[in-house]
């Protein structure tokens, strides 16, 4: 576990949190570097090239975020002026600032899943790829896997097949935002590239499961990645010697893929120990990755969910809150069995 200043801390807000491990350090000290922006960053490439080739695309860009790389790739497949379909609570509708609309002009309409999950009802109901003069078209589905704010689910594969199905022939593609692809993918057996398979467009992250400190990429066609670079650009993402945090990922890459089971155990710790606490505060066989959202309303909680972090915050675990009465908890590769059994007993006290 990588230490910190506060070594007794257990910071369960979010997978973004952790510190680069010395390993990963050394690897960034050593890396070969050039500029980016010029495309001659040889780390950079090496990224680019080997997730490209995880997803099964042509051409894959280094971003700075996951924010950026959902941007781009959903403006590769949907001018302004157009719509994106999603679940009400994705990251690209709820937690990018309203970022596709304010920079690209393109709007958002939703269907609502308690997990997050795929609903391929709703999105017959919802598509309009031809709406004509006075309504707006469809020009994509952007799908969450894993999702975040429904708790760490899985997009069921089939379900993205059939979805794939509906929209192809109509001419609407289809974006994968897979911030968390690969606790997906450890969670499944099934590669991120079956996953990517379904999508024209697909983002990861590296600075969530795989822990490294900062990057994202957006993958598709070459064509699609060429024009993502000039935006990237555009938008003042472009980085020069940017190969010391790409040797991060290549290094994430190499070593933490497969540990990320080790927070999934972890979130089931927590779901297992806090459902027996306050039962219906989350049902454990949801936990399925690693993030645990918990519903003080369903649990019959007297404090909210305010109190209830600010108690666990006094007593040294950190805690998201996303709204009144429910909180998340997120595992990471800085947060050990032990610590999670710290935060779960501080946890249980502080709903109490």
């Amino acid at each position: 576990m990588a230490s910190s200043q506060h070594d007794d801390l257990v910071d369960l807000r979010s997978d973004t949190v952790t510190a680069p491990t010395e390993g990963m350090r050394a690897a960034m000290a050593r890396a070969e570097v050039g500029d980016d922006v010029y495309a001659e960053d040889p780390t950079c490439r090496a990224l680019e090239e080997r997730v490209a080739g995880m997803l099964g695309k042509e051409a894959a860009l280094f971003t700075a975020t996951g924010s950026l790389a959902n941007l781009l790739g959903v403006r590769a497949l949907v001018s302004p002026g157009s719509e994106v379909l999603c679940e009400s609570r994705a990251h690209i509708a709820r937690a990018e600032l309203g970022a596709h609309a304010a920079i690209f002009g393109v709007t958002t309409r939703t269907w609502a899943h308690p997990r997050g999950l795929i609903d391929l009802d709703a999105v017959h109901s919802l598509l309009a790829p031809d709406a004509g003069p006075y309504f707006v078209s469809t020009a994509a589905v952007s799908i969450e896997n894993t999702h975040n704010f429904g708790g760490g689910s899985v997009q069921p594969l089939d379900s993205m097949r059939k979805l794939r199905e509906i929209v192809a022939p109509v001419g609407v593609g289809v974006h994968l935002d897979g911030a968390r692809l690969w606790n997906a993918s450890a969670a499944t057996g099934i590669t991120p590239g079956e996953y990517a398979e379904f999508a024209d467009t697909a983002s990861v992250c590296l600075s969530k499961g795989l822990g490294a400190p900062v990057g994202s990429l957006v993958a598709g066609t070459a064509a699609q990645i060429e024009e993502a670079r000039v935006w990237r650009k555009r938008l003042g993402g472009g980085w020069r010697q940017a190969g010391v945090l790409a040797a991060a990922g290549l290094y994430a890459l190499d070593h933490h893929v497969q540990r990320v089971t080790e927070d999934h155990a972890h979130a089931r710790l927590l779901a297992e120990r806090l459902a027996q606490t306050a039962p219906g505060i989350v049902d454990p066989a949801t936990a399925e990755t690693n993030i645990v959202v918990l519903d003080l309303a369903a649990a019959g909680v007297g404090p909210d969910a305010g109190e209830v972090a600010s108690r666990a915050r006094e007593a040294g675990v950190l805690v998201s809150v996303l709204g009144p009465r429910a909180l998340r908890l997120v595992t990471h590769l800085d947060v050990d069995e032990a610590g999670c059994r710290r935060a779960a007993d501080v946890l249980a006290a502080a709903l109490s």
